[in-house]
């Protein structure tokens, strides 16, 4: 079937142009085996992609697809071209991660990359769907299946945000041009960040420690950073590690020593952007304020530079990061590998950042986005995702009740071993004679299946989308002016004001039919008990009432509040509107405190002959709460209310509130005595 393929020119689309597919298919030509290695249900591309795959696993692709399909449940079976693909990609990954420095190969670039074109058009029915004379390219899914297989490349949590970072001037498809500048910006900041292990840079905390330096900072003199504590101000070197935040003063010819600021521990630490400026103003944006129980006041780092804060982002960002990842360390409860594992992602995630700031350092990046940890703790339900992940951590297995069979080399390698990999050694992996095995014990990713992570991800970002929408139709409804936006609240509160004028009508008993029957009914069922029963009908009505409005509005467009506009004020009428709602608010407060100073008065037999009534009507009220039922007195309160202006106690009513006022206003209120501190009076 294949000589006959070549012989009619159905690949001379294939090697019109030489692309990474085009000496595969020059060898499957020249080849005597090359039907053997050939599945007819695959498309060209996904053949040539799995031939790779069996190369690097020193087999035949029909004896991976016999392996596949003893292995793969029914479920997996039905989209067979895909999964099988999966499958041979993710065994081919896993086994080719191990080898030390295979982030530099381009061969291993290329086919990583070319594992997602073939992603996308995996059947033979779906050929036509890539043509290999264009530029390929791939979307956000393909990248987000099989990216999260190699941990220092994506990972699941981030893998969609980290997709548009790099596509943002790409109409949302993947090149291989900028996915190779990626992985090459990615192995320069691994190089560094190696290099800096191995550097004396906090040796002795290391050796005690066994800290690993994530990144450094404050070494260059155009780029300094500043620490302020209190209101003293010292330059220096900042420098991160897995565990804490170090600061050592720059001296004449050196450094001071450093000051270690712990993220490991629950210190109840605050870590939060700060304003900064000469003589304590607070005037720059550029600093990051750190805050523990085991300081006695709260250190600020400063990260000037000419224009923008996005140096003093970047920090906050991968501050945060480390000490989120404790949070959740010392929340579930990880240890061991499993806490190293932990640590490796926070790694990882903080290496794609730096590579992410070398290629795009024109285009403004929100690091919190590319940090699985930060994401986590501002997603709608990353409580969830941390949550299943701590599962997968503590079973070190990935969802063994999936569609397939338990396989070490269904999974994608660890983060654990991949930065062991990398050269980061953890205590965990030491006694192990090969580092790579450190890290068989979790993966994301499984072929055919969404994972329990990819689930928890999935529905939390569905419930982001949701706020975010929700977000939009707030700040389309926001208006300017306090005059507008008091017109606005008016009509929203129309419905309850309207019912309060009506309760108020049937208290001055301005129509007595309707309040007498008011009274009638309240009375009955408070002397009968069913107060309860009548706020449950009313809920009960309330949901009624929104059930039918669902079903009868269902597809029609919400209907629009209409507001009449007050005519707008010029600035000087918003000025007095302003000092004119200030003065009321201020004789509001004056009038608040005069009836506590009086109730204190009362309290304080400033006026004995008041006291001793106020006493007497406690001590009444008191003997009434004792003595008679709760409903009796609930219904003596309502009869009490809702009868005071009925025709037939309306005029003492009067009478009594008359000298009810005149006896508030004999009242003597406390004595106040203002004092001003004498640092006051120096000032002034």
């Amino acid at each position: 079937m294949l000589e006959a393929l070549i012989r009619e020119g159905s690949f001379k689309w294939l090697l019109s142009k030489r692309s990474s597919f085009a000496e595969e298919v020059e060898e499957l030509q020249r080849s005597p085996s090359a039907g053997r290695n050939w599945i007819p249900e695959l498309s060209p591309v996904a053949n040539i992609v799995v031939r790779r795959c069996s190369k690097i696993l020193e087999t035949s692709s029909n004896e991976l697809l016999e392996s596949f399909n003893a292995e793969a449940s029914d479920s997996v079976k039905s989209q067979h071209a895909r999964n099988f693909l999966e499958y041979c990609c993710f065994r081919a990954l896993a086994l080719s991660t191990r080898v030390m420095g295979h982030l530099a190969d381009k061969k291993f670039r290329r086919l990583t990359f070319d594992m997602m074109v073939a992603w996308e058009a995996p059947a033979s029915a779906s050929e036509c769907l890539v043509n290999l004379d264009d530029d390929l390219s791939v979307g956000v899914e393909a990248f987000s299946r099989i990216a999260p297989a190699v941990p220092i490349i994506a990972n699941v949590i981030i893998c969609e945000n980290l997709f548009n970072v790099l596509t943002i001037s790409t109409d949302g498809r993947l090149h291989f041009s900028v996915y190779d500048k990626y992985l090459n910006g990615l192995e320069r900041v691994i190089k560094r960040m190696k290099s800096q292990s191995e550097s004396s840079l906090l040796s002795a905390v290391r050796q005690s420690r066994g800290e690993k330096i994530l990144e450094v900072d404050g070494t260059v003199t155009t780029q300094p950073v500043l620490e302020h504590v209190g209101v003293s101000t010292w330059p220096g070197r900042l420098i991160l590690t897995d565990h804490a935040l170090y600061f050592e003063a720059l001296k004449v010819v050196s450094y001071d020593k450093p000051k270690r600021y712990d993220l490991s521990n629950d210190l109840k630490q605050i870590i939060k952007p700060e304003l900064t400026g000469p003589w304590g103003t607070r005037l720059f944006d550029k600093a990051v304020l750190y805050k523990s129980i085991s300081i006695s006041e709260p250190v600020v780092i400063e990260f000037p530079e000419l224009k923008g804060h996005t140096r003093r982002d970047y920090w906050l960002a991968i501050i945060r990061e480390i000490l989120y990842v404790h949070k959740f360390i010392n929340k579930y409860r990880v240890t061991g590998v499993e806490k190293d594992d932990a640590l490796s992602k926070a790694i990882l995630g903080i290496l794609r950042v730096q590579a992410i700031q070398e290629i795009s350092s024109s285009n403004p990046v929100q690091f919190e986005s590319l940090l699985m940890f930060n994401l986590c703790e501002q997603l709608p339900g990353g409580y969830f995702i941390l949550e299943t992940l701590a599962k997968m951590s503590k079973s070190r297995e990935l969802d063994r009740g999936n569609n397939l069979v338990a396989g070490g080399s269904m999974y994608s390698i660890s983060a654990l071993a991949m930065v062991s990999n990398l050269g980061f050694v953890f205590d965990s992996c030491s006694s192990s004679s090969n580092p790579s095995e450190a890290g068989l014990l979790v993966g994301e990713v499984v072929v055919g299946e969404m994972s329990l992570l990819e689930k928890a991800v999935k529905e939390s970002r569905d419930d982001y989308k949701r706020v975010v929408l929700a977000q939009e139709t707030v700040a389309g409804v926001k208006v300017d002016g306090i005059d507008t936006n008091l017109a606005v609240m008016k009509e929203l509160l129309l419905p309850v004001l309207e019912v309060g004028k009506g309760l108020l009508s049937l208290v001055y008993w301005d129509d007595p039919p309707k309040s007498l029957m008011f009274c009638l009914i309240f009375t009955f069922i408070i002397f009968r008990g069913w107060v309860g029963y009548a706020l449950a009908l009313m809920v009960l009505f309330f949901a009624i009432f929104m059930v039918l409005t669902r079903f009868f509005n269902q597809g029609r467009p919400v209907d629009e509040i209409k507001i009449i506009a007050p005519p707008p004020m010029n600035t000087m009428e918003q000025l007095l509107a302003v000092q004119n709602a200030v003065s009321q608010f201020e004789q509001l407060i004056q009038d608040g405190n005069i009836i506590l100073l009086k109730f204190r008065a009362l309290l304080l037999s400033v006026f004995p002959q008041a006291s001793e009534k106020v006493a007497a009507s406690l001590l009444l009220t008191a003997l009434m709460v004792a003595l008679l039922p709760g409903k009796y007195m609930f219904l003596l309160i309502f009869l009490e209310i809702f009868t005071r202006y009925s025709p037939a106690r309306k005029a003492s009513t009067e009478r009594w509130m008359r000298r009810l006022r005149e006896w508030w206003f004999s009242i003597p209120a406390a004595p106040v005595v203002i004092e001003r501190e004498k640092e006051d009076k120096k000032k002034k």
